[in-house]
């Protein structure tokens, strides 16, 4: 049964790092991967010591701060919410709605942030015109981009991200509810006693996980978000492999830059599984 799931892993995840070598070479079409010149690691010296550097690596890891720290917590507490809902049908309802816009694609929820958001049309820049704050392009914003950013994955991702900490607290057992109703706790001391204690192997786990993404805040989404007034802040390294791979052509580079991405994030889940196994003798490995 998992042979299709590990086949899939091999060929689209293990084999095509056989191109990793494209990173120190100076990549010929006529030659192939393995048929330019050796250049070392002069890609990566050309990256870090580039003008781009600092901005794309401080643009990379706040946004990607932002939504760990403000996005991670979010499915934990509704996760904790409908956990509380009594009434099968009620939870059902609850669930299926918080679930529905995780199926919207990125393109029809940019363009949903972009017509809500518009200052002249949008109901979000009514609203706003209509309490005083003025004609303000939230998308355009540097100040405001990563709060929107933000904001709109929670409300995207939280409902299906919930579903693996409501599998969780399905596994706690009915008896430690009624001794907690029978002590006298409360609803809030019942979720603090005994309904988180039941997640936290599961934060932990996918916590690490996250972490070994910490500048990978993904492309497509900033891409189509992105504007030449809000360039500064939204300029990433997904975007700028992009630009210097497929619009550029400088191929070597580019694979040299995603490769340095790449290095980063496996340092971040080493450093932090330690931690984690330090401090709560749980990790991935």
């Amino acid at each position: 049964m998992i042979l299709p799931a590990i086949a899939v892993i091999v060929i689209f995840s293990y084999l095509p790092m056989y191109g990793i070598q494209l990173a120190f070479r100076d990549f010929d079409f006529s030659k192939g991967l393995t048929g330019g010149a050796w250049r070392g690691l002069y890609y990566f010296d050309q990256f870090i010591n580039s003008y781009l550097f600092i901005d794309l690596m401080k643009n990379t890891f706040f946004i990607s701060l932002a939504t760990i720290v403000i996005g991670f917590p979010a499915p934990i507490l509704l996760a904790l919410i409908l956990n509380q809902i009594r009434r099968k049908k009620m939870k059902q309802i609850m669930q299926t709605t918080v679930y529905l816009p995780h199926f919207i694609s990125i393109i029809v929820l940019v363009g949903m942030l972009n017509v809500l958001l518009s200052p002249e049309t949008g109901i979000v820049g009514y609203i706003m015109k209509s309490i005083g704050l003025g004609h303000i392009n939230l998308l355009a914003s540097t100040n405001t981009f990563i709060p929107v950013y933000v904001l709109s994955d929670i409300w995207q991702h939280c409902g299906w991200n919930s579903i693996i900490y409501l599998a969780a607290l399905s596994t706690v057992d009915p008896l430690l509810y009624d001794s907690a109703k029978i002590d006298g706790a409360s609803r809030w001391q019942t979720v603090r006693y005994v309904d988180f204690p039941a997640i936290v192997p599961t934060i932990i786990i996918l916590f690490v996980l996250s972490m070994g993404g910490i500048l990978s805040t993904g492309f497509e989404k900033i891409f189509l978000m992105q504007n030449s007034l809000n360039l500064p802040v939204t300029e990433v390294i997904a975007t700028y492999v992009y630009k210097i791979g497929i619009v550029s052509n400088q191929f070597s580079y580019a694979a040299a830059i995603g490769l340095f991405n790449t290095v980063i994030n496996f340092i971040f889940l080493f450093a932090v599984n330690a931690i984690a196994k330090r401090a709560s003798n749980m990790s991935l490995f």
